[in-house]
């Protein structure tokens, strides 16, 4: 599969999962929430997919996901779920782009 491909996919899942974690919590404006939290796993994914930088999967993954992340966890005061999710499935999506994808 191709990486972009791989990395669309890859993002989609990773929004979907972080969304539905995201349902029992009690959060002011919940659907915004849910919505920013959607794109910004998926972007993980899509730019993870797109990139090509002359490092490691999981450490390009690493990169995209804490950029990423960095902004909504600054806005929000929570740091270490929103960083920690974005770094761990960051990591995971580089490491499965960079072994199953293809240019």
């Amino acid at each position: 599969m191709k990486r972009t491909t791989l990395g669309i996919l890859a993002g989609l899942v990773f929004a979907v999962i972080d969304v539905a974690a995201m349902i029992p919590l009690q959060i002011p404006d919940k659907s915004t929430a849910m919505i920013a939290a959607f794109i910004n796993r998926f972007a993980i994914g899509f730019l993870i997919g797109g990139t090509v930088f002359p490092l490691p999967g999981w450490l390009r993954g690493l990169i995209v996901g804490l950029l990423l992340s960095l902004p909504d966890a600054l806005i929000s005061k929570i740091y270490g779920p929103i960083l920690g999710v974005g770094i761990i499935g960051g990591i995971l999506i580089g490491m499965i782009v960079d072994k199953w994808g293809k240019e």
